[in-house]
Parts: structure tokens; sequence; C-alpha cells
């Protein structure tokens, strides 16, 4: 009878210690902390692209919020 009683305090235990923990906060998603501020300046030369690269530090006149949604479609 030890045993098992041994067995359900460490149960407990464990299931205590779950239940206690601090809770991690929720951070960003990687894609918005990837972003850089745009900017908008007068004289600042406009990139020729040919291809997919990377362009960074564009001049942006309006930004959206830097945020990601999920959508969920059924197809």
């Amino acid at each position: 009878m030890p045993f098992w009683l041994l067995i359900a305090l460490a149960v407990a235990v464990t299931a205590l210690n779950y239940l206690l923990q601090p809770k991690p906060k929720a951070r960003k998603p990687d894609e918005t902390t990837d972003l850089e501020d745009p900017v908008a300046e007068a004289g600042k030369p406009i990139p020729v692209v040919f291809g997919t690269v990377t362009v960074k530090g564009l001049n942006v006149v309006w930004f959206g919020d830097k945020r990601t949604r999920t959508i969920k479609v059924s197809a």
C-alpha cells in the first residue's frame, strides 16, 4: 500500500507544479518583428528591381498595422 501512496503523491505534486508554474507571455510572430519601420523622405532614391530580391528601407507614405491574421478558408 505505501508504494501506491507514493505514486499518488508524486502525481499530485506533479499536477500541482504544472498548475502553479508561471505562464509565458504570448510573443509576437516573427513576421511582425522582422519588419522595419517605413520612412517617407524626399529625395530618397527609388530602387529598380529585376527578379526576386529583398528590398530594405523602402520609402513608404502609409503602412498598415504590423500584425498577422490567420484566415481559415474551407475549400
